[in-house]
């Protein structure tokens, strides 16, 4: 459902086995998936789709990924932490419990970003863990106009990649690959730039939009990820201890307007919180499937206790 004028948010749409009208099973989604005629108009509909009830087995979860991404992803060039599981399947990310995860669109700092995003839920917290989504154009429109204008011009992403020790990721673990020279044909074809540094690692520069418009809908929607690379979003405290042990160029990951010029802290925080409050939780139960369109809808992580394991595929 659409935002309407007394303010309701939208949400994902909740199939569960009654309203597919067919057996709570792995066989059953996959015989209710076969039945629909246009998968894509149907996300692209409702932006998000929630699969409750039919408790997928993991075993058996490759056999509903092929109907739900017809062209799994590798997650080259990703930034949070995953250990690999599967087939282009990984954990979701391994960011500390204890923290939330601010709103987000999958790599949408990157050159190509994944249309679809799959969440499977292997193991249910015990409390909290849920996934957080946002329609985009909410996102966009709760933004103070100065802020959105502000944006309109792009923004820069700088990653500074270890070459196997150091904070942060590697290169090695973002390319998935030894191979320098693969790194540099990838980064090539995506207009990034980069410079291979003294101590074996590598840092990257990558100028890219922070409002884009939906292919199919045309909806203009926020897509950026401009508050996590910021500092000023990890919190007061972490800024302070990051900035007294190295300059902002030096970060893992930084960020400025197109032209270089500064992000004020009051914007990025502006976006965090408001993307945070505006967004509708989806909580988990084990067998439980998210799909979302990556660029209609921005996700996150709600703090949590317990052993939650959420798996994610992504595809074109």
């Amino acid at each position: 459902m659409e935002n309407d004028s007394a303010g309701t948010l939208w949400a994902p749409a909740e199939i569960t086995p009654a309203v597919a009208g067919t057996e709570a099973s792995t066989r059953g989604l996959v015989e209710h998936l076969g039945s629909v005629p246009d998968l894509a108009a149907l996300l692209t509909r409702e932006k998000a789709l929630v699969f409750r009830g039919f408790g997928i087995e993991p075993a058996r979860l490759d056999e509903v990924m092929d109907l739900l991404l017809p062209n799994r992803l590798a997650y080259v060039h990703g930034n949070s932490p995953r250990t690999k599981v599967g087939a282009n399947v990984y954990t979701s990310t391994e960011y500390p419990a204890e923290y939330a995860i601010s709103m987000h669109n999958e790599m949408s700092y990157a050159h190509q970003w994944p249309a679809r995003l799959l969440f499977f839920c292997e193991t249910a917290p015990h409390t909290g863990g849920a996934t957080p989504v946002i329609d985009g154009t909410r996102w966009l429109s709760c933004l103070d106009p100065e802020v959105r204008e502000a944006f309109r011009g792009g923004v820069r992403y700088t990653q500074n990649l270890h070459g196997g020790m150091g904070l942060g990721k590697s290169w090695q673990s973002t390319f998935e690959t030894e191979d320098r020279e693969r790194v540099e044909a990838f980064l090539a074809g995506s207009g990034a730039g980069w410079q291979w540094l003294p101590d074996g690692g590598l840092r990257v520069t990558q100028e890219r939009p922070a409002i884009v418009r939906h292919p199919v809908t045309g909806d203009e929607v926020w897509f950026n990820q401009a508050d996590q690379w910021h500092p000023a979003a990890l919190g007061d405290d972490t800024a302070a201890a990051l900035a007294a042990i190295m300059p902002a160029e030096e970060l893992p990951q930084s960020v400025a307007f197109a032209d270089g010029s500064p992000i004020p802290d009051e914007y990025v925080v502006q976006v965090r919180d408001r993307g945070l409050a505006n967004a509708v939780d989806v909580d988990w139960q084990a067998g439980d499937l998210l799909l979302i369109d990556n660029v209609l809808v921005g996700h996150g992580r709600r703090p949590f206790t317990g052993p939650r394991r959420v798996l994610v595929a992504m595809s074109d």
